[in-house]
C-alpha cells in the first residue's frame, strides 16, 4: 500500500473510534467516580492534563478546535478535583478501559502495537505539544488491548495537531474549519458560540488543509514497508469495527 493511501484509509476510523470513546457515557462515568462533576471537566482536565498546569489560554491555543468557553469551563472545573498529571493518568486509564470493552477479541493487538509504536516513535513532535504530551504518557506492557487503544488515541492526537497547524496555514480559523466540516449546529455542540456560516469560497482552504495534514503525516508512514502499511490499515479496520 502506498503511503498516502494508507493515511487516507486509517484517518477516519482512528478519528471516529476516538470520538466514540470520548462521547461514551461509560467514559463520563469514570470521571464521575474520580470526583469530577457532570460536564466537560474530566474530558478537558484529562485529555489536556498532559500539558501540565497550563493557563487556560495556553490549553485553548494548543487544542484549537473546541470553543473557548467550553475549554475554559471544563479546565477550571477540573482543576479543583486533581492535579493535571494525575488527571491525565486517570484519562489514560479510561482510554485503556474503553479499549478493553470495545476492541474485538480477534484483533492481533500485538502486531498492531508493534506497528503503531513504530509510527509513534517516528513522529517529529515539534510544534505538536498535545501529541508530545500523550506520547510521553506511560503505556503499560501488561495490558496489550488497553495499550492498543491508548496508541490509537496517541495517533489521533498526532493527526489532530497536524490538522490544526494545516488549517491555520491555509488561512482558516479553527472555528471556520469546524463550521465547514460539521455545520453550524455541530460547531455549537463543540463549544463555539454563535458561529456564522462560512462562505463557499473558504471551503477549498479546508480541502487544502486536509491534503497538508496527510503530507505532514507521511514521514511516519514512510517508516513502514508497503506490506506493513497494508497490514496496519487492515488492523485499524478490524480494531475499530465495533
Amino acid at each position: 500500500m502506498e503511503i498516502l493511501d494508507c493515511i487516507t484509509a486509517v484517518a477516519l476510523p482512528i478519528h471516529d473510534f476516538g470520538d466514540e470513546f470520548m462521547s461514551d457515557e461509560a467514559t463520563a462515568a469514570i470521571g464521575l467516580r474520580a470526583g469530577f462533576a457532570p460536564g466537560r471537566g474530566f474530558y478537558c482536565r484529562g485529555r489536556f492534563g498532559v500539558l501540565g498546569e497550563a493557563p487556560v489560554a495556553v490549553v485553548q491555543a494548543v487544542q484549537g478546535f473546541l470553543g473557548p468557553h467550553l475549554v475554559t469551563t471544563g479546565w477550571l472545573a477540573g482543576r479543583a478535583v486533581m492535579p493535571a498529571e494525575e488527571a491525565a493518568a486517570c484519562y489514560a486509564q479510561a482510554v485503556r478501559t474503553w479499549g478493553r470493552a470495545h476492541i474485538p477479541a480477534d484483533v492481533d493487538v500485538e502486531h498492531f502495537n508493534h506497528l503503531a509504536q513504530q509510527l509513534i516513535d517516528a513522529a517529529d513532535a515539534d510544534a505538536l505539544p498535545l501529541f508530545a504530551g500523550w506520547r510521553a504518557q506511560p503505556c503499560p506492557e501488561d495490558d496489550p488491548v488497553g495499550a492498543a487503544m491508548q496508541r490509537v488515541h496517541v495517533l489521533r492526537e498526532h493527526r489532530g495537531a497536524c490538522h490544526l497547524a494545516a488549517v491555520r496555514l491555509c488561512g482558516l480559523s479553527a472555528r471556520a474549519a469546524m463550521v465547514i466540516n460539521l455545520g453550524v449546529e455541530q460547531a455549537i455542540h463543540y463549544g463555539w458560540q454563535e458561529p456564522h456560516p462560512v462562505a463557499a469560497t473558504q471551503v477549498p482552504r479546508r480541502q487544502r488543509a486536509e491534503r497538508l495534514t496527510d503530507e505532514m503525516q507521511a514521514p511516519l508512514y514512510a517508516t513502514l514497508t508497503g506490506r506493513q502499511r497494508t497490514e496496519f490499515a487492515q488492523l485499524i479496520n478490524t480494531l475499530t469495527a465495533s
